[in-house]
C-alpha cells in the first residue's frame, strides 16, 4: 500500500505494510530521532509532531499519516537547539536520550498556551519519561525560554 504525507515540510510517498507503526516508517525515512523506548505509549520518546499535535508514534499506524504534516525533530533543529540551550544551561539535558520527544512536547505546548501555568507544564509533559532527573532542571529551562522568547518579542 501506497502513503503520501508532508514530512518536516517535504512531500514524501511510501510504500507501506498495512501494519507499519509511523514511528518505524520514520526511523526508515532517516528521522532518528524519534526513538522506541517503551513500546506500550508511557514514555514519550516517539512523539512528534501531527498537524501540530503531539502524538505517540509507537501507537499510530502509518497510513494514518496520509495527507497529514509530520513534523520530527529533524523538522525543527534551529528551534530545538535554541531551547536545547537553555536546556543545557540548567543541568538538564543529563544522557540527553528523552530530549527530542520532551522538545516536541514543548513545542507543541507553545503553540497551544500562551503563558502556561507550573500545573499546566507539568501536565502537559506528564507522558515524558526522564529517568536522570526528576524534572526540576526542565521545568526550569521552560520556565526561562518562556522569559527568553517574551523578551525577544517585546525587542528587550
Amino acid at each position: 500500500m501506497r502513503t503520501e504525507f508532508i514530512l518536516n515540510g517535504k512531500k514524501v510517498q511510501a510504500e507501506i505494510e498495512p501494519d507499519i507503526l509511523l514511528l518505524d516508517l520514520l526511523r526508515r525515512l532517516g528521522c532518528l530521532s524519534v526513538k522506541r523506548g517503551c513500546e506500550t505509549a508511557n514514555c514519550g520518546l516517539c512523539t512528534v509532531l501531527m498537524e501540530d499535535k503531539p502524538v505517540l508514534s509507537c501507537s499510530i499506524l502509518a497510513a494514518r499519516a496520509e495527507g497529514k504534516r509530520i513534523v520530527t525533530m529533524e523538522g525543527m533543529q534551529r528551534e530545538a537547539e535554541e531551547f536545547g540551550a537553555f536546556l543545557s544551561d540548567e543541568g538538564a539535558e543529563q544522557c540527553g536520550f528523552c530530549n527530542p520527544g520532551f522538545i516536541m512536547n514543548v513545542f507543541a505546548m507553545l503553540k497551544e498556551l500562551d503563558d502556561p501555568s507550573d500545573e499546566e507544564i507539568k501536565e502537559y509533559l506528564a507522558g515524558n519519561l526522564c529517568r536522570c532527573s526528576g524534572f526540576v532542571g526542565q521545568s526550569r529551562s521552560i520556565r526561562k525560554f518562556l522569559s527568553y522568547k517574551k523578551d525577544k518579542e517585546a525587542g528587550i
